[in-house]
């Protein structure tokens, strides 16, 4: 909606006009289209090409990202002033959006005429340029921020759900074991009671060992096949008369007929207590190997943390390139979890050690792996391959999705440029990617992209690697 004409005292209210002569004012006032914004109305959405540069004379202007499908205010512009000058110049869009917080009183100059006035004005220009850099850092620092704690916290919920589930299983089988050694330890108790003799209590020991051992080898049966022995056990313990036959049927049925005759033969009317002891002693030797599985398991993710970390060996590190990769695998595990992609090593074992900054290297494995199972969805191949290659190690991430759009693949590397939805990426990710290997390691990377998939290549040298 166009308010009252803009004026060559609002124009020089702006500092971008500061020591400009009423002659050089005069096309600026010319090309000035007046525009008066209400609150919360857009400007220029985000990552949209401006309309041109806006002069700001009256009001607040707010710069908002996308968080989650919500508008996040990242700066604040107040009156007088200018805003997107440097996307109107170079064409390209802006990675914010521009939303008037109050009621504005805009002058629009239109792009096209923006950049012939631009270098029609030496010192406008010189203004501009020395705004760039300024803008673009606190830009790309935010969004680098940004995107370092949504991996952060993707990071910490997947590790608190991997924690979780041998955690879970640790409590569930202490709590078990609880059980059955109060069983174990009073068998002893229903044994002198029920009157056994020594020489059958040896004989209750040999077939206890001879349970025990049949349990360690036992091969895992099907589930019907394991339905259907332990429904044989319980008729078996029910026609013996023994207590809560269906409560033994189950931790019993590896085990056959004549066994269970054997240990009736020698415990005759305390039979029903001895298959519970027997039964308990093989559940306690499970439940011991589940507990040292679940704990094996969480110390490998804290092992895993700490190599992606590096916590414990500080910021640059010499270490096996294969470290860095593995437990950034394990970090990214939960993204796999639930899919049917398939993960494919190919490590040359024999690659010599390198120096290097250990965290900020597992951000561009994080970042490559992160894309390649988004490029993928719920199925496909990721290839992990590690090579010499002259006098740098290599290291190829590849998967075999559909490739790099055309129109994409001269831009992945460039900052703040994405392919995914509003909301669902920075366009930092592939930039840190290049700015840590070339800048921080020396390096090189590349990419090779087509209908069969994408593979990024990542060029480490042996020697002198890390800045």
């Amino acid at each position: 909606m166009t308010t009252a004409a803009i004026t060559r005292e609002d124009l020089r209210s702006v500092d971008l006009f500061d020591g400009c002569t009423d002659e050089e004012l005069e096309p600026w006032l010319a090309a000035a289209e007046p525009l008066e914004v209400e609150p919360g109305e857009m400007l220029s959405e985000i990552h949209d090409v401006p309309a041109g540069l806006f002069l700001l004379l009256e009001g607040t202007l707010d710069m908002v990202s996308d968080a989650d499908g919500r508008l996040e205010p990242s700066a604040r512009q107040i009156a007088p002033t200018w805003v997107a000058a440097i996307s109107s110049l170079t064409g390209d869009p802006l990675p914010v959006g521009v939303k008037a917080t109050d009621d504005c009183r805009v002058a629009l100059i239109p792009r096209e005429a923006f950049v012939e006035l631009v270098f029609g004005n030496r010192d406008v220009h010189k203004r501009i340029m020395r705004r760039v850099a300024p803008v673009m850092n606190r830009l790309s620092a935010r969004e680098a921020n940004r995107e370092r704690l949504a991996s952060l916290g993707t990071m910490a919920a997947g590790l608190a759900h991997e924690l979780n589930n041998p955690a879970a299983a640790a409590k569930r089988a202490a709590s078990e074991l609880v059980d059955v050694l109060e069983v174990v330890t009073h068998a002893l108790e229903s044994f002198v009671e029920g009157g056994i003799e020594r020489a059958d209590a040896a004989r209750l020991l040999e077939l206890q060992r001879e349970a025990i051992e049949r349990a360690k080898t036992r091969e895992p049966l099907e589930a019907v096949a394991a339905a259907d022995a332990e429904d044989e056990m319980l008729d078996l313990l029910e026609d013996l008369g023994v207590d809560e036959a269906w409560r033994l049927a189950e931790p019993l049925a590896f085990l056959d007929g004549d066994w269970v005759q054997r240990i009736h033969a020698v415990a005759g009317p305390v039979t029903s207590k001895a298959l519970r002891w027997v039964a308990a002693t093989v559940t306690a030797n499970e439940l011991a190997d589940e507990l040292l599985d679940s704990t094996g398991r969480m110390s490998t993710l804290v092992a895993a943390v700490k190599t992606y970390a590096y916590m414990d060996r500080g910021g640059l590190v010499t270490a096996d390139i294969h470290e860095g990769l593995e437990s950034t695998i394990v970090m990214m595990g939960h993204k796999l979890k639930h899919t049917k992609i398939k993960l494919v090593r190919d490590y040359d074992k024999s690659l010599p050690k390198l120096t290097v900054h250990g965290s900020e290297l597992n951000q561009v494995w994080t970042n490559m792996i992160h894309n390649a199972i988004q490029a993928l969805g719920e199925t496909g191949t990721i290839t992990i391959r590690t090579s010499l290659d002259g006098p740098c190690v290599r290291v190829d991430i590849g998967d075999d999705g559909p490739g790099i759009p055309d129109t994409a693949r001269g831009h992945i590397f460039d900052p703040f440029f994405t392919t995914k939805a509003a909301g669902t990426g920075t366009g930092l990710g592939l930039d840190t990617c290049r700015r840590i290997v070339e800048d921080r390691h020396r390096g090189s990377i590349g990419v090779d992209t087509g209908e069969s998939g994408t593979v990024f290549h990542v060029w480490l040298p042996i020697e002198d690697t890390a800045r």
